[in-house]
């Protein structure tokens, strides 16, 4: 996997990366990630990635991260993980 370029963002850590025909982008927010995988066909030009995470989109990231972050915790409640 060859990386691209970061994505400055204040609440994530996103990266571009290109991949076996597809690029990659990476949005972690602390023990979670979420991995959207695009064609290089439908992206003539990886600066335009950018653009695509425009606030709504990154809105639903943040929601599902609360969401992940809401299923490991329920998930722990009804397991013990120490066990």
């Amino acid at each position: 996997m060859r990386f691209v370029q970061d994505i400055p963002h204040p609440h994530f850590r996103i990266g571009l990366y290109a991949w076996n025909g597809k690029y990659i982008v990476k949005i972690e927010a602390g023990p979670y990630e979420q991995t959207y995988k695009i064609s290089e066909m439908d992206i003539t030009d990886p600066e335009s990635v950018p653009n695509r995470l425009d606030e709504p989109f990154l809105k639903q990231v943040a929601r599902r991260f609360q969401e992940m972050d809401q299923d490991w915790q329920e998930a722990g409640e009804r397991h013990d993980f120490d066990s």
